[in-house]
């Protein structure tokens, strides 16, 4: 590529994505999530499939990349390469200030400082094998990877020598650990879970070539325990491994933990035949400071649990907190020679620099500044929904959630322009401390003033999302 067409392609990173753009290359066949699950369920999901609308993929980035060119001869005297990518990444800077304006629909924090850690961004750190473990590799940083992990461990009642964990390089990075795991402790258990469980826990069954068993859920997306119960009773001869939400991806449904764990035992599953696997990736570190919230902790009979970092933590990079019994990891734990540790993690190199930007700002907000955040982020939810109710547009918000589920908008340039997170015929905006009452009246103006357009015509009605969220919630022409 010339130097004309890469300014070209600069110039395209400020444009906004092209909803009706078609994907140019082929794409891979889409492996259907009910692989090894229940043939009632699989049946049911196809049907389903059928009906909902068809799925908007996002631009190809083929269009749009910046390619890597080799330097002229005399860039070490002109010094126009240097010129050049610095007038890239100034204008992809002015991109991401423009994109975080109108973040709404996925689970970040985006308002963090961590200029002090800048002076870190110098080395290569590098945490290879076991965290409580070093190994010949001494450019790591255990000491505060431990340091987060007992933080964890304090949140969810376990002591130190009872409790094993690492920092994950993402949510579904510490889902893949934890129903490995269960998959060691139980190898012929059965894989249990909602149909609104996060897609990277039916990624794990089908990795691991685990029986899958796909659970019905109730209109608010949380678990629906009687299915759970039939379900248990057909395969009463296995143990049962149970993937627990503690916050749904679309709807921030929490999964009731105490009936799950009851409802096991009534089915006659005793504690040494089933394994529980707590995905908490955005709400495990909001409900604890939730009033009267039920507890994760692991004085219930519980596997393990799972936290993203990036999400209300609100970490640069992608990371997260898996943490498990001790007991446990011996299943999966190998000494490695060449590390002069033991492993038992996912990845082999985990980025020693995420330990560092979670121990910092746990110890800059603790406890009650996560607790001010989370009442901070339920009190924008709750007014972000009654002002979607005033405008006459069907809404819902769960009852320990912050995130606001309402009708899709019918515009996909709408859609991309707030980065919605889209599911069939309901959209959702994930309010996290980043996302405060202008931002939200800036996109409730901007819906409303589009929605008039949408809408101008008797013959198209906004649609009825009752089946989603319930004929309360919907304020469709037949249930308002």
């Amino acid at each position: 590529m010339d130097r004309k067409n890469e300014a070209v392609a600069m110039d395209l990173l400020l444009e906004d994505f092209d909803p009706t753009a078609v994907v140019a290359e082929p794409l891979p066949t889409v492996v259907s999530s009910d692989v090894n699950c229940d043939l009632i369920g699989k049946l049911a999901e196809d049907l389903k499939g059928s009906l909902e609308k068809p799925m908007v993929l996002g631009r190809n980035v083929h269009t749009t990349c910046l390619a890597v060119t080799e330097p002229e001869a005399n860039d070490d005297f002109t010094g126009d390469k240097d010129a050049y990518m610095a007038s890239v990444l100034a204008r992809y800077r002015k991109t991401l200030v423009e994109r975080t304006k109108h973040h709404l629909g996925y689970p970040y924090n985006l308002d963090f400082d961590y200029g002090a850690l800048t002076q870190l961004q110098h080395f290569s750190i590098n945490n290879l094998g076991d965290p409580f473990i070093e190994s010949n590799y001494g450019v790591h940083s255990r000491q505060f990877e431990v340091g987060v992990l007992d933080w964890f461990a304090r949140l969810w009642e376990i002591e130190k020598s009872d409790y094993w964990g690492y920092i994950t390089n993402c949510g579904t990075e510490g889902n893949l650990h934890g129903v490995l795991v269960g998959r060691e402790v139980f190898p012929d258990g059965i894989l249990y879970a909602s149909r609104e469980s996060h897609y990277s826990i039916f990624k794990a069954a089908r990795m691991y070539r685990m029986e899958c068993v796909k659970v019905d859920c109730l209109i608010s997306g949380e678990i629906d325990c009687k299915d759970f119960r039939a379900k248990l009773v057909l395969n009463k001869d296995k143990p049962a491994i149970i993937n627990v939400n503690i916050g749904t991806t679309v709807k921030g449904a929490v999964d009731d933990l105490d009936l799950v764990i009851q409802t096991l035992e009534e089915c006659g599953f005793k504690q040494d035949r089933f394994y529980i696997h707590c995905d908490g990736a955005l709400f495990g570190l909001m409900m604890p400071f939730v009033k009267r919230a039920p507890k994760v902790t692991f004085k219930k009979p519980i596997g393990s649990v799972s936290v993203s970092g990036h999400k209300f933590v609100g970490c640069p990079m992608p990371c997260g907190v898996q943490i498990t019994r001790l007991e446990h990891i011996n299943a999966l734990s190998r000494n490695v020679e060449y590390l002069a540790s033991r492993d038992a993690t996912i990845m082999g190199s985990r980025n020693g620099h995420a330990p560092i930007f979670l121990w910092y700002t746990l110890n800059k907000k603790g406890y009650k500044g996560f607790q001010k955040e989370v009442q901070k982020c339920l009190r924008n939810a709750h007014y972000l929904k009654d002002r979607l109710r005033d405008a006459g547009i069907s809404a819902m918000l769960n009852e320990l959630s912050s995130t606001v589920v309402f009708e899709r908008p019918k515009d996909e340039e709408f859609v991309r322009r707030w980065q919605l997170a889209c599911q069939g015929n309901i959209a959702h905006v994930v309010v996290m401390p980043s996302v405060n009452i202008d931002k939200l009246d800036d996109f409730l103006n901007e819906l409303v003033e589009k929605r008039s357009t949408w809408y101008n015509d008797e013959k198209v009605q906004p649609p009825c999302i009752a089946a989603d969220v319930g004929t309360e919630n919907c304020a469709c022409g037949q249930h308002k």
